[in-house]
């Protein structure tokens, strides 16, 4: 049976160490924003700022915890704070960790008030054969899998409109994308979908001599038997003749796969191209610079573009556990400040899953979670469940976690004589 006062304790002394890694260096307001925003977010899931001041508990008007937050918010990012993360962040990751680079999108379709709104592709709502266009914002992440429990963490999370002329590009936003990552561990290899089939971000990547497994689009034409042939007539010429089971969108596949010497327009280095058959009705083409020289070679390849899907479940949880898309703060400053404070709660939950072995607070989050499966490949939620189980016990704020500044003055006195 769970000491529910115990282990709510435990739980915000976890979140108060976590958080003070993160604002190390920082005034102490900035700190207490920080503990208060990660604290309130993962005691209500969500975002909104009314549901998190709602959870702080403070002996306030609910609107003037709103407009502290905001007015926090409204700063921006801070650079320190960033830096810690990412210092922390890198003691987890791989030597020469596999980074996966995609675009989401946050809808915002009723918002009218919102800085450099501009008009998105809803992913949730579209289709194969239908495509739903509505006002939001791009997200731009970059996700490296942890050397342990091989669960995604960020390393860069960026709102963007191209709305705007003063705004970056999405190319610019990825190329910053891959100097972060590469800045972390300077061999990496780079996994991107088809919105990346551009030969600048090729380029780029050769340039800095890093790897990448890159899924093509179907009107690319490749320099293969010493002339120009379209991807479609280069699939129908090849049959794949290596078995492999994957793992793809959370089914199984029996797939066949191939490999040829290729190049592209606006190189001339020779690359290979890993054809992927049996997973839908045109064959994946994963262009890399990754020598190929055996059956083994191409499986690995193969493999390491499925990883891709990690990122996808990653944007599902953060926007299912923190209710990403129902944010009210309006300035794209702001919205970036929100965006990496789940960031920081997503680390939080990727620390306490680190920490299973070693951690007893892991096996009480669990319990309190009450999952229905044992294992999960991410197991994101059901530690947020947990935590939000845990801390729904709790009736006082995180401002006692913070020691006075000073002591409180002591009362005067003066004796009259007898």
């Amino acid at each position: 049976m769970l000491n529910y006062t115990t282990q709510t304790y435990q739980m915000k002394r976890e979140i108060f160490n976590f958080t003070g890694k993160i604002s190390k260096g920082l005034f102490r307001p900035a700190k207490k924003f920080l503990t208060d925003m990660c604290y309130g977010m993962m005691a209500s899931g969500s975002c909104l700022l009314t549901e998190v001041a709602q959870k702080l508990h403070e002996n306030v008007k609910k609107i003037k915890v709103v407009e502290r937050l905001s007015r926090h918010l409204a700063k921006g990012c801070d650079e320190r704070a960033e830096k810690n993360y990412l210092d922390m962040v890198e003691k987890w990751l791989p030597q020469e960790p596999v980074v996966v680079i995609d675009d989401s999108d946050v809808a915002k379709p009723e918002g009218e008030h919102f800085e450099s709104l501009g008009w998105v592709r809803d992913g949730s709502a579209s289709t194969k054969k239908h495509t739903v266009i509505v006002k939001g914002y791009h997200v731009t992440e970059a996700c490296i899998a942890t050397a342990k429990m091989n669960h995604p963490v960020s390393i860069f999370s960026a709102v963007h409109s191209a709305t705007k002329d003063t705004n970056p590009t999405s190319k610019e936003i990825t190329f910053a994308a891959i100097e972060r990552a590469v800045s972390l561990r300077p061999k990496c290899t780079f996994v991107l979908d088809r919105g990346y089939d551009d030969n600048e971000i090729i380029d780029k990547l050769l340039e800095m001599g890093q790897n990448f497994v890159i899924r093509m689009k179907r009107n690319r034409k490749f320099f293969f038997h010493n002339r120009w042939i379209s991807a479609s007539e280069l699939c129908n010429r090849r049959r794949g003749r290596i078995n492999m089971n994957v793992r793809y969108k959370g089914e199984e596949y029996r797939v066949k796969l191939s490999h040829v010497q290729v190049r592209i327009t606006g190189s001339d280095k020779v690359l290979y191209l890993v054809l992927v058959y049996g997973i839908s009705e045109h064959p994946m083409m994963l262009l890399t610079n990754i020598p190929v020289q055996s059956k083994e070679d191409v499986k690995r390849i193969a493999k390491i573009y499925f990883k891709r899907w990690k990122i996808e479940e990653y944007f599902k949880a953060k926007k299912q556990l923190f209710d990403f898309e129902n944010f009210r703060v309006r300035s794209l400053s702001a919205i970036n400040a929100l965006n990496f404070c789940i960031t920081v709660c997503m680390a939080f939950l990727a620390q306490l899953i680190l920490k299973k072995h070693t951690c007893s607070l892991y096996a009480e989050v669990i319990s309190a979670a009450q999952p229905i499966k044992e294992k999960v490949n991410l197991e994101y939620y059901r530690i947020a469940y947990g935590i939000r189980e845990l801390l729904s016990f709790a009736r006082q704020n995180m401002k006692a976690w913070f020691k006075p500044l000073r002591p409180d003055p002591l009362q005067l006195r003066i004796k009259l004589p007898v």
